[in-house]
């Protein structure tokens, strides 16, 4: 009772200082789960986890992350299975000339060339001008809210568990077919010509710094809908696809550890078939914390 009473205090202050993206207490059979929405990028100095998160990972046994993102060696495994062409064949042999002349475009105002990224397929050149763009702007992956995650748990001496693996995750870029991954670089190219690839992203950390419901929601709704390959593939494959198979793996985890801490992407959050409506459909019971 008295922790109950110190959480809902902790909470209370949480949320009149700082809390950020949205936090959920799951509880079924006795064992209780945190789900934690995060964003991938952060910028320095700037420690993401609130009074009422911190609390929940040090109440838990393990932190669950979609990937342990330390694990280097898996990821450059991954990359060369799913994202590099095989010796001899290159980018070149795979775009329309007009599309080639944008992205070298692109790749010389990001301070890189074509020679440099010719071995990678045309989704991750798209991803790797997004996340340059992002790197730009102060915004970094080295900052993600995954890596306060793992410091912290590694203070706690804490099990880390993942949900996916890098082979999984990059697969499913993988997946998309070549006029798929040709269209998808086309529209990110057309982001960041116009501004918008900063801006969605923006939106989304904005509205992740002041879990903001509705601003969430809106950027959950843009990066969903409409008819763009990117869209579709969002919605059908990153989200619609991973997050039954996410909710799955989670009510696994809590069968396994009392408490655990599950940190994923906020986006798997939201919607009717976020993780969190999921695992109330599963019989859990699910409360947000903010």
């Amino acid at each position: 009772m008295a922790r109950a009473i110190l959480f809902a205090l902790m909470l209370a202050c949480c949320q009149t200082v700082f809390a950020a993206g949205q936090l959920y207490r799951v509880t079924h059979e006795g064992k209780t789960s945190y789900l934690y929405g995060t964003i991938h990028v952060g910028r320095d100095g700037v420690y993401p986890l609130d009074a009422v998160a911190s609390r929940a990972l040090l109440d838990s046994r393990a932190l669950v992350i979609e990937l342990d993102i330390r694990e280097d060696k898996a990821f450059q495994q991954a990359l060369v299975r799913h994202a590099r062409y095989p010796d001899g064949d290159t980018v070149q042999n795979h775009l329309s000339p007009a599309t080639l002349r944008k992205t070298e475009q692109a790749l010389a105002r990001a301070g890189m060339s074509l020679a440099s990224v010719q071995h990678y397929k045309p989704w991750l050149i798209a991803n790797l001008l997004v996340g340059a763009e992002l790197d730009k702007n102060g915004y970094q992956r080295s900052q993600a809210v995954e890596y306060a995650l793992l410091a912290a748990a590694q203070k706690q001496d804490k099990t880390v568990r993942e949900l996916e693996s890098a082979d999984y995750q990059l697969s499913l870029f993988d997946s998309l077919d070549t006029l798929q991954q040709e269209q998808y670089l086309l529209e990110q190219l057309a982001d960041l010509d116009d501004g918008d690839s900063l801006k969605k992203s923006q939106a989304l950390i904005e509205a992740w710094r002041a879990a903001d419901k509705t601003g969430i929601q809106a950027a959950w709704h843009n990066a969903t809908t409409g008819d763009s390959i990117s869209a579709g593939f969002m919605n059908r494959v990153l989200l619609g696809k991973r997050n039954p198979e996410m909710a799955a793996n989670i009510e696994r985890i809590m069968q396994q550890d009392q408490v655990a801490f599950v940190g994923v992407g906020l986006l798997h959050l939201v919607g009717d078939d976020g993780l969190p409506q999921l695992l109330k459909r599963r019989g859990y019971q699910v409360e947000q914390l903010y």
